[in-house]
């Protein structure tokens, strides 16, 4: 295996006080010739010691190394599972700096800023008719933010019926999010124990009485299966007075192909920064838009973008709004570039990505199922999911990622869903073609062979990096933040 700009991670970079050297200097300045005056005393700082004194080139060529270092969809393949993590087209980013958006005040008065309610409005309605439901709002600034302003209209709509619910419904393939945002809404959350990897509409119908509020599921869910029976599953919820809310993460694998509101769900939130190709991540802000059925649409957040005859506008006279989710109207520059790559892709382009999705997630699993266990035997969608259970030389998940980075891929998702045991998720989306593919399955293939016959290249990696295998739990409860000489 040969690949294109890759030999491992291996990253080496002092901190800057280590580059420091006693009387260096980032400026040259003529000697004064007018008296020199002292800062306030205030303004001097004596807390660091050791501060670093640097020449300008020691300071440019750090931070141009550290600039670097950063790992992502322009740098490589990012094979995480249940986090779509796409290739971002850079007309996208034309867009959203074009000055007429880039530079638009968001106090600009609404007659004046009418190209930009105009794009609210159209990317409103494109979301509406990729996924089926009446209403959109387009404030929440984040998936987890979206959920949350989901299940505040479902608390709205309960109360709005005088009903007394305090639970919700979360299956066992649930992305994380759910339980939480659930619980910060004030409901009792009740697993939903999953069969065969989905929920079964006799599973509901056993858990489902006057105190629950809702059901929220994800579908496909996070063991990249589509959940089969999800049209009886809203219906038994809706006949005992509940709502659906699906977390529309991936909602990649259904893009042109199924539409979510058609299936019975209430409430979902779209990740405008996966499924429509905007920044993610450390690279956001993301967007969290929430699209809802009919019965919910009184309870959006203020204000939504309408429109009459003499223009675009924002409505806020909705007197059964949950109220205001985000400052302004939600990160501007993520909706621009959604409203780009949906109107780039089209409809057939659109339904394409999904197709395309699913294929690669089915490639890789037809290219690793001989070398990795599959817990589940249903055909996958978008992502695809393995085990540890055949790996050699008593070598687990954990070891595996780390032996990845050695072979210059960033590690998928690991132990999750927590139903399946060791888990190895992986969703390679749509961007990746067949020659990046078939040399992260040969590199799985290849660190198969070595957890039998020499597992000790698993135990021991990344050894190609500066640090080796870190305490992650220390790292991550005893930061050390601040350099101390």
């Amino acid at each position: 295996m040969n690949r294109v700009g890759t030999r491992g991670l291996s990253l080496n970079e002092k901190l800057l006080f280590e580059h420091s050297r006693p009387g260096r200097c980032g400026y040259d300045l003529p000697p004064l010739d007018v008296p020199s005056a002292e800062p306030p005393e205030a303004l001097v700082r004596d807390d660091i010691p050791g501060f670093p004194e640097l020449s300008e080139i020691d300071v440019a060529r750090h931070f141009t190394r550290l600039s670097s270092w950063n790992y992502g969809v322009d740098s490589g393949f990012y094979p995480l599972g249940s986090c779509t993590m796409k290739y971002n087209p850079k007309v996208n980013e034309v867009a959203c700096r074009l000055p007429g958006f880039a530079d638009l005040h968001p106090h600009t008065p609404q007659k004046l800023a009418q190209g930009a309610l105009a794009l609210m409005y159209e990317l409103q309605e494109d979301l509406k008719e990729i996924s089926g439901f009446d209403g959109i709002t387009l404030q929440p600034g984040a998936g987890a933010h979206g959920e949350l302003a989901g299940m505040l209209m479902v608390r709205a709509w309960q109360q709005a019926r005088g009903a007394q619910r305090n639970k919700v419904l979360i299956p066992d393939t649930a992305h994380g999010t759910n339980p939480a945002t659930a619980a910060l809404c004030g409901y009792e959350v009740v697993p939903v124990p999953s069969e065969n990897g989905v929920v079964t509409v006799e599973t509901i119908e056993g858990l489902m009485d006057d105190g629950v509020a809702a059901l929220m599921i994800t579908n496909p869910n996070t063991l990249g299966l589509f959940e089969t029976y999800i049209a009886d599953v809203c219906r038994v919820v809706h006949e005992r007075g509940g709502l659906v809310y699906c977390d529309g993460a991936n909602l990649n694998a259904l893009l042109g192909i199924a539409r979510p509101g058609d299936m019975g769900i209430d409430v979902m939130h779209f990740n405008l920064h996966k499924t429509f190709s905007t920044p993610h991540g450390g690279g956001g802000p993301g967007a969290g838009p929430v699209g809802v059925s009919a019965e919910l649409e009184p309870f959006l957040p203020v204000p939504v973008v309408d429109r009459t005859a003499e223009g675009y506008f924002l409505d806020w006279d909705r007197p059964h709004s949950i109220g205001r989710m985000k400052g302004f109207y939600g990160h501007f520059g993520v909706l621009v570039r959604a409203w780009t790559y949906i109107r780039a892709m089209g409809a057939e382009g659109l339904r394409r990505t999904a197709e395309m999705a699913v294929l690669n997630a089915n490639y890789v699993r037809a290219r690793l199922e001989s070398s990795y266990h599959l817990p589940y035997v249903a055909r996958s969608l978008h992502e695809v999911v393995f085990s540890d259970r055949n790996l050699g030389g008593g070598c687990k998940t954990l070891d595996l990622a780390k032996r990845l980075i050695d072979y210059g891929f960033h590690p998928p998702t690991i132990y999750f869903p927590l139903v399946v045991s060791g888990a190895i998720m992986i969703e390679p989306t749509e961007s990746e073609s067949q020659e990046t593919l078939d040399e992260f399955c040969e590199a799985m293939e290849a660190i198969a062979r070595e957890a039998s016959e020499d597992p000790g290249l698993l135990k021991d990696a990344p050894r190609l990096t500066r640090l080796g295998r870190l305490d992650e739990t220390r790292a991550a409860r005893r930061p050390r933040l601040r350099w101390q000489p």
